[in-house]
C-alpha cells in the first residue's frame, strides 16, 4: 500500500461532508475541523459565531493507488452545491462557505481545472464560488464532533441533511463506495 495523501474540503457542515467521504473505498480517514481563518486554536462555538475567518472542513486522508484527488473532487462537488456563497442548506454564514483547501500545486491545479470546467459545461445555474486557497492550518474540531453522523445516526439534522449526502453518495458513486456500505443497504 501506498502512503496516504490528504486532501481538504470544506462544503457546509463538516458532520455531513465527513459523512459522505466516509462512505467511500481509499478514504483511510476523515476528521472533521476548522481551517482559513485567523483564529489560533478555535473552539467550535468561536468558529459557528462567524467571527474567526475559519470554515468547517474535514481532512481526507486517502490512498492514492486507489482513489485520486480528481475523484475526491468529483465526490466533495457532487455533495454541495459551490454556488451557494456563504452557506449550505440551513446553515449561513463563512464559516459553512464552499472552500477547497489545497496541499501542493498539483492539488490547486487541478481543484482550479476542476473548478473551470464546471464553470464551461454549465454544470450549474449559477457559478461556482468556491474558494481554493493554499492549507495554512488545521485545526481538528473537538472529539464530540468526530464521526458525528456515524454516532448520532438519528439526530434531526443529520437525519435532515447528513443521510441524504450519504445517499447521494451510494447512489451516485456506487463503483466508488466502500464494499461494507454498499451492501448494508
Amino acid at each position: 500500500m501506498s502512503e496516504t495523501e490528504t486532501a481538504t474540503f470544506g462544503g457546509g457542515c463538516f458532520w455531513c461532508v465527513e459523512a459522505a467521504f466516509d462512505e467511500i473505498a481509499g478514504v483511510e480517514r476523515v476528521v472533521s475541523g476548522y481551517a482559513g481563518g485567523t483564529t489560533e486554536s478555535p473552539s467550535y462555538r468561536e468558529v459557528c459565531s462567524g467571527t474567526t475567518g475559519h470554515a468547517e472542513v474535514v481532512q481526507v486522508e486517502y490512498d492514492p493507488d486507489a482513489i485520486g484527488y480528481e475523484e475526491l473532487l468529483e465526490v466533495f462537488f457532487t455533495i454541495h452545491d459551490p454556488t451557494q456563497l456563504n452557506r449550505q442548506g440551513p446553515d449561513v454564514g463563512t464559516q459553512y462557505r464552499s472552500i477547497v483547501l489545497y496541499h501542493d500545486d498539483e492539488q490547486r491545479t487541478l481543484a482550479e481545472s476542476y473548478v473551470d470546467a464546471l464553470d464551461e459545461t454549465g454544470g450549474y445555474d449559477d457559478d461556482v464560488v468556491t474558494e481554493i486557497e493554499p492549507l495554512e492550518t488545521f485545526y481538528r474540531a473537538e472529539e464530540k464532533h468526530q464521526s458525528y453522523f456515524e454516532k448520532n445516526p438519528n439526530d434531526a439534522y443529520c437525519s435532515m441533511h447528513a443521510q441524504p449526502k450519504v445517499e447521494k453518495v451510494r447512489e451516485q458513486f456506487r463503483e466508488k463506495v466502500r464494499a461494507e456500505q454498499s451492501t448494508s443497504d
